[in-house]
């Protein structure tokens, strides 16, 4: 082994044995917030491990903005536990296997790239903004437990995506089937159509959750076709259908959406 690897290994196993924590005694802030050589570690595992989901630059691409979190309210210790344990229900998954002097070194790596919290006010109206998505779009879509289930969860979409994302995705502009929501019809042999979205699915049958929230399986060879469907089950709000002012109300009323902090008890 090389001086220069020797050097490495001894340091990193000197910081794991001098961080390494438990679950419940995990520090409020990031041990190694500044250190430069946990921020030099942590972005190679950040580049390795998270990229592929939040962006070599960590703004985000089918996952958070990383950029934002601490600016939006998020703590340390939230942070942490959201990389160990992962978050049910999304497509962050949890790993038990990063050390927790790993962890911390993503997290100083993540702190040097955060943004500050903006200092002008947010515009639009976040009551009139939930008024709206309540009528326009709680049939599809639940937030913290209330809404219908056709469409993703978006009780983290405040924290998951960037201002300009939510507009397009509101606007039509970019479809984004998210793994368990990509839209397919199953048509029988009778010629019925059955739109849903595809929950799971192998070379022999297809589960979907049809538009009245129902969970039905169909064995391929039995129906008439199964087709993935290339437009959004989601309808496009235009300017025509919702007005600028009421974009932004809704918009304002997504950023206030902030999900769970395990940092933060009930």
């Amino acid at each position: 082994m090389s001086l220069m690897k020797w050097t490495l290994t001894v340091a990193a196993l000197s910081t794991a044995a001098a961080i390494s924590l438990s679950a419940q005694d995990v520090p409020a802030t990031n041990p190694l917030a500044g250190n430069a050589d946990a921020i030099r570690f942590g972005t190679g595992l950040f580049r390795a491990r998270c990229a592929d989901c939040h962006g070599m630059d960590a703004r985000g691409v089918r996952s958070p903005d990383l950029t934002q979190v601490w600016a939006s309210g998020r703590t340390d210790d939230g942070l942490f536990k959201t990389i160990k344990n992962g978050v049910p229900g999304t497509e962050m998954p949890a790993n038990p296997r990063m050390f927790d002097h790993e962890i911390w070194q993503v997290l100083a790596y993540l702190r040097t790239l955060a943004a500050s919290a903006p200092t002008d006010a947010p515009k639009g109206n976040a009551e009139n903004g939930q008024r709206i998505f309540r009528a326009n779009c709680a049939g599809c879509h639940r937030v913290n437990g209330t809404g219908g289930r056709l469409g993703p969860d978006l009780s983290r979409v405040g924290i998951a995506r960037t201002r300009d994302m939510m507009v397009k995705q509101i606007r039509g502009a970019t479809e984004d089937f998210r793994p368990g929501y990509e839209p397919v019809t199953v048509t029988s042999p009778d010629g019925q159509a059955i739109h849903g979205v595809k929950k799971n699915e192998d070379n022999f049958s297809v589960q979907i959750m049809d538009t009245r929230e129902r969970i039905q399986g169909y064995e391929k060879d039995k129906m008439k076709s199964v087709a993935d469907d290339s437009k959004s089950a989601m309808p496009t709000y235009g300017p025509d259908r919702l007005k600028e002012s009421d974009l932004d109300d809704v918009i304002r009323y997504l950023q206030t959406l902030r999900g769970f902090d395990p940092a933060v008890k009930p």
